[in-house]
């Protein structure tokens, strides 16, 4: 697809997002898909599936600083249709009333699939990326990892809080703040270990994690879950030295000249699984 999408919008595949611009703004361009059985359980709540659906789209629209402006909904026919609207709606309420304009419906046999574009407009140019760290910058976190994980359990289990993996918020304040100021930004989707790295590729460079800086919402025995569990939603980004962020976060590692490996975590490279990955 890289060979394909060529247009300089596209930033070669390698963002949250998609930055066009059109006149006098810039357009950010997001879509996610969410498939029963791999992004949400076929017997969740369909009102929670899409808050969910419509939180991972603005997610992706929070690194880059943009405002929210209205959606396009592909939507596979399902077991509650009147539940999934009602969550939609309440979720785009949430979301500063982002327009529905249109998409596509369709009736299929097997797993039920959703998706949603979402459109905003840059409140800052130029419009961050997870590309621009540079040797000397600090790594922050806004908050800690590993709620979705224990709210993914509590659901299995039928018992205990699980609304932070149902119902996961899209920091669009935070992300509009820090967009004037970071050198590099993006969500946490896929474990804060996983997205550091690709962060570093993208940058050219080596993050270097202080294991025990990243804040976490696990017990402490669970820490190396925690970094490696996605659907936290938090945002990652480096801050040029003396920079301090003007939301909350929390400092985690610091910005190498590239040693190699994309991170270190406590100084040494990190071997097995880094997080969430399809196929």
């Amino acid at each position: 697809m890289r060979a394909i999408a060529t247009h300089p919008a596209a930033r070669g595949l390698n963002d949250d997002a998609a930055v066009l611009d059109v006149g006098g703004e810039t357009l950010v361009l997001t879509h996610d898909t969410m498939v029963e059985g791999v992004h949400f359980l076929p017997e969740q709540d369909p009102a929670d599936v899409a808050w969910k659906l419509v939180a991972t789209n603005m997610s992706d629209l929070a690194p880059k600083g943009a405002q929210p402006l209205a959606v396009l909904l592909s939507y596979q026919l399902g077991r509650d249709d009147a539940a999934f609207l009602d969550g939609l709606q309440a979720a785009l309420r949430h979301y500063g009333d982002a327009a529905l304009l249109g998409g596509d419906t369709v009736r299929a046999p097997g797993p039920q699939s959703v998706g949603l574009t979402a459109i905003g407009r840059a409140t800052h140019r130029p419009v961050p990326s997870r590309g621009g760290s540079a040797a000397g910058d600090a790594l922050w976190i806004t908050g800690p990892v590993g709620a979705a994980m224990l709210g993914f359990e509590a659901l299995q289990a039928g018992t205990g809080d699980s609304s932070a993996y149902r119902r996961p918020s899209a920091l669009l304040t935070e992300g509009q703040l820090l967009a004037p100021l970071v050198s590099a930004i993006m969500d946490v989707s896929d474990g804060v270990l996983l997205d550091a790295s690709r962060m570093a590729d993208a940058s050219g460079v080596t993050i270097a994690i202080d294991r025990m800086a990243v804040p976490i919402a696990t017990p402490e025995d669970r820490r190396d879950e925690a970094l490696r569990w996605g659907d936290d939603y938090q945002l990652l980004f480096t801050l040029p030295a003396g920079v301090l962020p003007p939301c909350p976060a929390f400092r985690i590692g610091t910005v190498l000249q590239r040693q190699g490996a994309p991170i270190l975590l406590d100084g040494a490279p990190v071997s097995g699984r880094l997080g969430y990955e399809h196929g």
